[in-house]
């Protein structure tokens, strides 16, 4: 081959690329090998990465704590109290409530829409006087500390596009939750702990499956996905050492490897390895970090009382509602947990009834917690799920026993702290609890005012990708100012 033609197939763009970046590379690997070497770039918090100019105003919040409620809990019987269901019990949910709304394939075929009421009692609670369910017991007693959003409303009708659609701002997999959109845009306050990070408890019941896509990256580089931690053995995969191998060998080992790794990065200029480079750094000082994080014995007993008696079984939503608090106090900037189960289209009361069983009091004592130790007035705390459930009943309705399929038109949250009006109801619903009324809060809206409370513009905090700049709201929302103090 003639040489001078050779050596412009040699110059390929990437190659271009390649042999620019190859100081960039060279950088990275001694900035792993020496953290303390490019501190200068932290700025006075400490904070490293995000993107210059993010916060775009005086944040609210430094750190979210998302309760997510997997299947859908029925607001009738929790947070929005419907008395004239008494009266209406048993009788036909009128066509112009309905108004043409789409069914599951779970009631698509009924031809009778029975209204059922909830058979369990409701009760003014706290200064605020907000009617709670006797379900949720100390919920009601931290009233006064939340703000419960009855209006919440998502087209979204079957679950796995429904709680992909409240992640991602969209039905469809593929882009990035809204962990990771914080994560890219604010970056990291804690070296030796992801900034993302995912926990899973399960009910009773708990047959719905929950997707890693849900904690994902999408196509934002992958450094910013969320990092799950297990109920059993290892919080996460291969944090201990392998039988036989020294921390010193482990750390020979991640030398050569970034070695190697800064070495591939000078030929393709491709940013994932550097990321798989920080990552493995990563992974070596939680081996330090994590079991300290998760040993929860160093607790005062008072405190382990307050989340009741399943706090000290790792896995269980007691215990990651600690962890998570503990994770706070670290500078974890996003905490998901995830609690399955809440899908009842068949004995709910029942059912309904295990799973408040379960998170009522540790969901409360994590506000206690975190106000305690002065950590909730920066702490965003949200709880609710993908949607909620229909004032019909799934079926037919039987003594003491129903069920309520799927409803997205209007269903209950609850919000604390970082920068969200305490003692209040947001959103006002119809009798039926079908369709909202007042201030509705569209799942855009819910995001782009959770990232209002860390000071980031949801119109402003963009990627861009396949030519076309997108970001978790997509095209749409609107900040629900009636709800920030």
């Amino acid at each position: 081959m003639d040489p001078i033609r050779e050596h412009r197939l040699l110059l390929t763009r990437r190659h271009f690329f390649g042999r620019m970046a190859g100081g960039i590379g060279v950088a990275a690997l001694g900035s792993l090998l020496n953290p303390g070497l490019f501190e200068a770039l932290a700025d006075e918090t400490g904070k490293t990465r995000g993107i210059p100019g993010v916060p775009h105003f005086a944040p609210t919040a430094k750190r979210v704590i998302y309760l997510f409620m997997a299947g859908g809990p029925s607001q009738m019987e929790l947070l929005d109290y419907k008395p004239t269901l008494d009266k209406l019990h048993d009788t036909e949910l009128p066509e112009s409530v309905r108004m043409g709304q789409r069914l599951t394939g779970m009631t698509s075929g009924q031809k009778s829409f029975p209204v059922v009421k909830s058979m369990y009692k409701f009760k003014p609670c706290g200064k605020s006087g907000a009617w709670v369910s006797e379900l949720l017991p100390h919920i009601g007693g931290i009233v006064d500390d939340i703000c419960i959003v009855k209006t919440v409303n998502t087209e979204a009708i079957n679950h796995d596009p429904a709680i992909t659609f409240i992640q991602t701002g969209f039905q469809q997999p593929g882009r990035p939750c809204m962990g990771a959109w914080l994560s890219y845009g604010l970056g990291s306050a804690n070296k030796n702990l992801p900034t993302f990070i995912v926990m899973i408890s399960n009910g009773k019941d708990s047959d719905q499956p929950l997707y890693t896509r849900l904690w994902s990256a999408g196509f934002l580089p992958s450094e910013y996905q969320g990092v799950q931690f297990r109920g059993k053995g290892d919080p996460v995969l291969y944090l201990s050492n392998p039988p036989g191998i020294s921390a010193e060998a482990r750390r020979r080992m991640l030398d050569g490897l970034a070695k190697l790794n800064a070495k591939r990065y000078e030929t393709l200029a491709d940013p994932e390895i550097n990321t798989r480079i920080a990552q493995y750094e990563m992974a070596y000082r939680m081996q330090t970090s994590v079991p300290e994080l998760t040993d929860v014995t160093s607790e005062p007993e008072r405190v382990l009382e307050m989340y009741g008696p399943d706090v000290k079984n790792p896995g269980t939503f007691a215990y990651n509602c600690l962890l998570a608090r503990r994770m706070a106090e670290r500078g974890v900037q996003f905490v998901q947990l995830y609690h399955r189960g809440w899908d009842q289209h068949s004995d709910l009361p029942r059912r309904i009834k295990e799973q408040c069983a379960d998170t009522d009091q540790p969901s409360a004592a994590l506000i206690k917690d975190l106000k305690q130790r002065g950590l909730l007035d920066d702490t965003l705390v949200i709880w609710g799920g993908e949607f909620g459930r229909t004032v019909y009943c799934q079926g037919k309705i039987e003594k003491d026993n129903y069920g309520r399929d799927h409803h997205g038109r209007c269903y209950s949250i609850w919000m604390a702290g970082g920068g969200v009006k305490p003692g209040i109801s947001y959103g006002v619903t119809d009798d039926f609890c079908y369709n909202a009324v007042e201030n509705p809060v569209h799942i855009h809206d819910l995001n782009a005012t959770v990232l209002r409370c860390f000071g980031v513009d949801h119109e402003r905090l963009t990627y861009r990708f396949q030519g076309r700049d997108f970001r978790l709201t997509d095209i749409h929302g609107e900040v629900v100012k009636g709800i920030l103090a």
